[in-house]
């Protein structure tokens, strides 16, 4: 399914890839292979991050790119595109091109696996994969005793916020040199300068706020509580793959059924996501809903929790589409999805019960079916690297499975 195939004299196109320097650093470890490779740059970051004998900079408008990006293709008889995402403006339309011309695309993504793999798919990507998903196709796979273990990547949160600060500043710095960029966020210097240190701060207060209940979900409230993560505010995977316009919607549809449906002496946990720990705060929403619900004694909402340990510990959990459903599964807690999701399979998720179901007749995974898709999607998705630490080896990337039913 993304079996990279042949490099040597292979015609290789990068977009727009993580913040930082892991495309540049893919580019040249494809050269050495015997490819030519490409890059196109939207914006002065993207320049910058980049080899320059390579690279073309596209300044058009973006009504312009379909007609630009087709006859690049075409001129430079492209064999092979890498974007990173595809549902963003630029990666989709490229895909979608490239598909119509026969081009195969490979799309990288964080790690469904976490946290020493990053994920690598031909077609696409969580809502778009193409990885199977029919419980009959996992059940008959043999058991293995591969281990699939990863080493370490020595995954750097500093690499990660100094290559984001960068490419912010940079980009904005040149803003002028590419007017008609368009980014998939905010794209300004000084509000994500603002919320890089807002999430600093809360960071700080909410490590000693929430620290008590990193014992209590292990202690008194253990078994006692449904869990919720949420997902960033500008996640595509809600936009894009789930009937939810926002996170408060979510909220909203989880919290009234929780209201109606589950024991009275049940909890539930939300806890927001450490990216969005700066942009976003829902605790004072969540605790309006739940006083106009009268479970506001059951509501806990908090950012810094142990994620494995509320896992662990947990009836249930519940979530759109996060990879902390796949977690979820691999400590055999009932989970259940209300978005697209590559794990959401009969089996392992709650996936034909409506939420109003869940929680009272929740099911635990099928560890044997589960350990077999693990096993499956790590070899067929998942690279032993990091976009801001060790590359990994892209030589071990599974076979090619693209006639597999999904």
């Amino acid at each position: 399914m993304n079996h990279i195939g042949a490099i040597d004299n292979q015609n290789i196109l990068f977009l727009q890839g993580p913040m930082g320097s892991f495309f540049k650093r893919l580019d040249n470890l494809f050269r050495k292979k015997g490819a030519k490779t490409y890059k196109i740059a939207f914006n002065a970051a993207d320049w910058f991050y980049s080899n320059k004998d390579n690279i073309t900079s596209y300044k058009g408008t973006p009504k312009l790119w379909r007609k630009f990006i087709t006859d690049f293709l075409i001129r430079n008889k492209i064999d092979k595109v890498f974007i990173f995402g595809d549902c963003r403006f630029y990666q989709k339309t490229t895909k979608k091109i490239a598909c119509a011309l026969g081009i195969e695309v490979f799309v990288f993504e964080e790690g469904y696996v976490r946290p020493d793999f990053v994920t690598l798919e031909r077609h696409g990507v969580n809502g778009n994969s193409k990885l199977p998903r029919l419980k009959s196709f996992y059940e008959t796979l043999p058991k293995t005793s591969e281990s699939n273990e990863a080493y370490p990547m020595k995954n750097s949160l500093y690499a990660m916020i100094m290559s984001a600060m960068t490419y912010y500043l940079i980009a904005n710095a040149f803003a002028f040199l590419y007017p008609h960029y368009i980014h998939h966020r905010s794209f300004s210097t000084a509000k994500e300068a603002f919320y890089g240190i807002r999430n600093f701060t809360r960071k700080i207060r909410y490590v000693q706020k929430d620290r008590p209940y990193n014992r209590r979900i292990k202690t008194d409230l253990s078994r006692k509580y449904f869990f919720v993560p949420l997902q960033t505010s500008a996640d595509a995977q809600i936009r894009k793959h789930s009937r939810f316009k926002n996170i408060e919607k979510f909220i909203e549809t989880t919290l009234n059924s929780f209201a109606k449906y589950a024991d009275k002496g049940h909890f539930i946990i939300f806890k927001h996501h450490p990216f969005d720990r700066g942009r976003a705060n829902y605790t004072n929403y969540i605790n309006t809903l739940a006083k106009n619900l009268g479970i506001e004694k059951r509501v806990i909402t908090l950012y810094e929790l142990c994620v494995p340990d509320a896992l662990k510990n947990a009836l249930g959990t519940v979530t759109i589409n996060s990879t902390v459903g796949l977690s979820s599964l691999y400590h055999s807690t009932p989970t259940i999805t209300l978005g697209k999701s590559i794990y959401d399979i009969e089996g392992l998720t709650c996936k034909k019960m409506s939420l109003d179901d869940f929680w009272q007749n929740r099911t635990a995974p099928d560890e044997v079916l589960f350990k077999k898709f693990r096993n499956f999607l790590i070899k067929n998705s998942q690279i032993n690297g990091s976009f801001y630490g060790k590359m990994g080896d892209l030589k071990k990337i599974g076979d090619n499975l693209e006639h597999n039913p999904s």
